[in-house]
């Protein structure tokens, strides 16, 4: 395993970070918006000019009004802005009562015949897309099935792709799927460990835009999109329950975070369990 460093450039001493004014504030909370679908609130004026604020030292630009334009103009930068805004917090067997309903009261009821397939349509920097792969390996009893995983900032992918962890995350994954689905770095790599290459090919990643327009995809028997909605306006979330709602099989199971809660959404699904939810 390798790790490529990249040499940052010096940032220039004479340049000075500049306020972000209320409209400027307001023009980026609509891009946001417009291509994300995620709501800020004015709380979050601070949070934005913090994490922006470095990007326009790179860049060294004088007023957010610059930075604005050039957002607006430049699609590489958008998903720069949307990298540096959007929050991708995740590890291993995150809320593991959802791998537990998995494993012991959905997987059985599918057909051992066709191809199980599971969606993590937010998945960061990949730990639950390998969880729901370690889960399927173990409890499937078969080779046929894939996870595919998603998340609108490429950064991420990057990482779920290469798949190099800290040590200290394996304190989350069960003892019996480490031995089994995760290698030690070694020399160069101390510290680290990756995910065993025969569970990793069966997982693959996409780069969606959940609010935007999404490739071809295929049928899930089990979605999950966890702790994503929150960030959503109702009707923002009405349409996205819609649209995952077409890529799930009959009988196919959405599965939202703890703290998010479909009743005013509908959308053809019935509650199975608290954030646990299944296509009528």
């Amino acid at each position: 395993m390798y790790l490529i460093t990249q040499k940052k450039p010096a940032p220039n001493p004479a340049w000075v970070p500049p306020p972000l004014h209320e409209k400027e504030f307001g023009r980026l909370r609509g891009l946001l918006f417009q291509w994300a679908g995620i709501s800020m609130n004015d709380s979050k004026k601070a949070l934005v000019s913090s994490r922006l604020e470095t990007r326009l030292r790179q860049l060294e630009m004088r007023s957010f009004s610059d930075y604005c334009q050039r957002v607006e103009e430049n699609d590489d930068e958008r998903q720069i802005m949307v990298d540096l805004l959007t929050t991708n917090e995740t590890h291993f067997f995150r809320e593991p009562r959802h791998f537990e309903y998995l494993s012991a009261h959905i997987l059985p009821t599918l057909p051992r015949s066709g191809n199980i397939k599971v969606w993590s349509a937010a998945c960061s920097t990949g730990e639950e897309v390998y969880s729901l792969a370690m889960t399927l390996s173990e409890h499937t009893g078969h080779e046929n099935w894939k996870v595919h995983g998603s998340d609108i900032s490429r950064r991420v992918l990057d990482v779920a792709n290469k798949a190099v962890y800290p040590m200290a995350s394996a304190s989350e994954i069960p003892h019996r799927y480490l031995s089994r689905f995760c290698l030690k770095g070694v020399r160069s790599q101390q510290g680290s460990f990756t995910i065993e290459q025969n569970l990793k090919r069966k997982t693959e990643f996409f780069h969606i835009n959940l609010n935007g327009s999404w490739p071809e995809l295929d049928k899930y028997h089990v979605i999950f999109l966890r702790n994503v909605m929150i960030y959503f306006d109702t009707e923002t979330r009405r349409k996205l329950v819609a649209r995952l709602r077409n890529q799930l099989l009959p009988g196919g199971y959405l599965i939202v975070g703890h703290a998010e809660s479909m009743t005013v959404l509908d959308g053809g699904f019935s509650c199975i369990r608290p954030s646990i939810y299944q296509l009528r």
